[in-house]
């Protein structure tokens, strides 16, 4: 397994801090399966008729994440969190469309539960895993195209730097066909207890196998 570590400074900042970590081995990363493709693109339109009357920001989930963002001292108004972007374009009908197998899993999970998710290429990767706030000069290159400033922001770091956030994860570690071996992190919910938090793990993990082979294994942190 690989080590990750959660920084004193985040724990104290948000003390039901609790990550969902994922990680798989000798996956197999391609197109997806005309079934999740479909079941992607459904969900996608009943939610935007469940969207219809509210605000994106009614949503429990959705405003959870939101006062985090306000606990490390980010806007949420201006940086919006990645489950919160990816429902404002369901809002607007601005589906998703299919990426690959690991990122159209991971954002039909983060529609469904309502949290930001992160998935990583593990072999891009060096080293101990530490969870912590973004310091004033960090940024990197996002998978939104520009480079993103992660100060205040809740990032993961590794031997060369951040490489993820809840906000937007850099395009040095993203998944991709080539993808052998992969850590996914679920920022969940801190009202989650800790039974919620493993089922809600498992489950993702599980469908994430069925899908895309390979063997995987779990914990929760925090």
């Amino acid at each position: 397994m690989l080590e990750i570590i959660l920084s004193t400074e985040l724990t104290e900042l948000i003390p039901n801090f609790k990550l969902g970590v994922i990680e798989y081995e000798q996956i197999t990363v391609g197109d997806s399966p005309q079934m999740l493709k479909g079941r992607l693109q459904l969900f996608q339109e009943s939610l935007y008729f469940e969207l219809e009357n509210k605000n994106v920001t009614e949503l429990p989930g959705i405003q959870e994440w939101r006062a985090i963002f306000k606990q490390t001292g980010k806007d949420p108004n201006r940086y919006r969190h990645s489950a919160e972007a990816l429902f404002r374009r369901v809002k607007k009908q601005n589906y998703l469309g299919s990426v690959n197998s690991a990122t159209d899993l991971n954002n039909f999970f983060s529609l469904q539960y309502q949290i930001p998710m992160g998935i990583y290429d593990v072999d891009s990767l060096k080293g101990p895993i530490i969870i912590r706030i973004g310091e004033e000069n960090e940024e990197y290159q996002g998978l939104n195209g520009r480079v993103n400033s992660l100060h205040k922001l809740i990032i993961s770091s590794d031997e060369n730097g951040p490489f993820g956030s809840p906000f937007v994860d850099s395009e040095r570690s993203a998944v991709t066909v080539q993808t052998k071996n992969a850590l996914q992190l679920l920022y969940l919910q801190p009202s989650l207890s800790l039974e919620e938090s493993t089922n809600l793990t498992s489950a993702v993990m599980n469908m994430f196998t069925q899908i895309n082979g390979g063997d995987a294994s779990f914990t929760i942190i925090g």
